[in-house]
């Protein structure tokens, strides 16, 4: 079943892990994609390979941009349903260590820019009934070292969330997932703020109830009911998807 059949969707992160998953498993149910990331060269790739996507290359932490993909999207397709927001960083190194600029670029790439992507966005998911998504983290509610920008910025999307989610009620349905250690390249960076960075990934894995990481694919499944029709009466909610990690 083609559930998500002519729906206009922005996809930011898209160029890999998490994002490009969900890219992928919208475009096998039939949406229509913006795709967004700042590497030019495998979002032009992916746009050719999800024949009809339209590839924006950007930085999700300049408002500017966030407008630009929506006016792309009303431009090539008229409307917009969905918004996919995957785009984050982590700013390692704690409180003392971290630059001042690392965490303003943590802080806006991974909260700022849900703010300014909905700014722009709210109107038009009002018009179509649509859904806003937001990848957050189980770093919402679970601390880790060397990660001060990232915990507070994921935890913060969460807030905002379910303001958003009071805010545009009942026609903008707005949730987050949350999660887990999830095998992508930005897990493998994350390690490195890890007493033992050698095995923090694979140790991250054997910690969860199920005994392994998760996969891109795990997170884009329940994306991918979270946008659609299955979750129509689901808002305001942050779903952790972690395989059972330990708390």
């Amino acid at each position: 079943m083609r559930k998500l059949e002519d729906k206009v969707c922005i996809v930011t992160g898209a160029t890999s892990g998490m994002g490009r998953a969900i890219a992928m498993s919208f475009y096998e149910k039939g949406a229509k994609l913006i795709l967004s990331g700042r590497n030019k060269e495998r979002g032009d790739s992916l746009a050719s390979e999800l024949g009809g996507s339209v590839f924006v290359a950007g930085d999700v932490s300049e408002y500017g941009y966030n407008e630009k993909l929506v006016k792309t999207a009303i431009e090539h397709f008229g409307k917009l349903d969905i918004v996919s927001i995957n785009a984050g960083t982590l700013g390692l190194g704690n409180v003392v260590e971290l630059s001042i600029d690392d965490w303003h670029k943590t802080v806006d790439t991974n909260l700022s820019a849900i703010f300014y992507m909905s700014k722009y966005a709210m109107p038009h998911l009002e018009k179509s009934n649509g859904t806003l998504l937001i990848n957050a983290s189980i770093a919402a509610y679970k601390s880790f070292p060397n990660h001060p920008a990232y915990c507070a910025s994921k935890a913060g999307a969460v807030a905002l969330m379910k303001q958003l989610a009071v805010e545009y009620a009942p026609k903008v349905r707005v949730n987050a997932i949350c999660p887990g250690p999830v095998d992508t390249p930005f897990i493998r960076d994350s390690a490195k703020a890890f007493e033992n960075p050698e095995t923090a990934v694979a140790d991250a894995g054997k910690a969860t109830l199920l005994k392994r990481l998760g996969t891109p694919e795990d997170v884009s499944n329940l994306a991918l009911f979270l946008v659609s029709d299955d979750a129509s009466w689901i808002t305001g909610t942050a779903m952790t998807i972690d395989g059972g990690a330990a708390p």
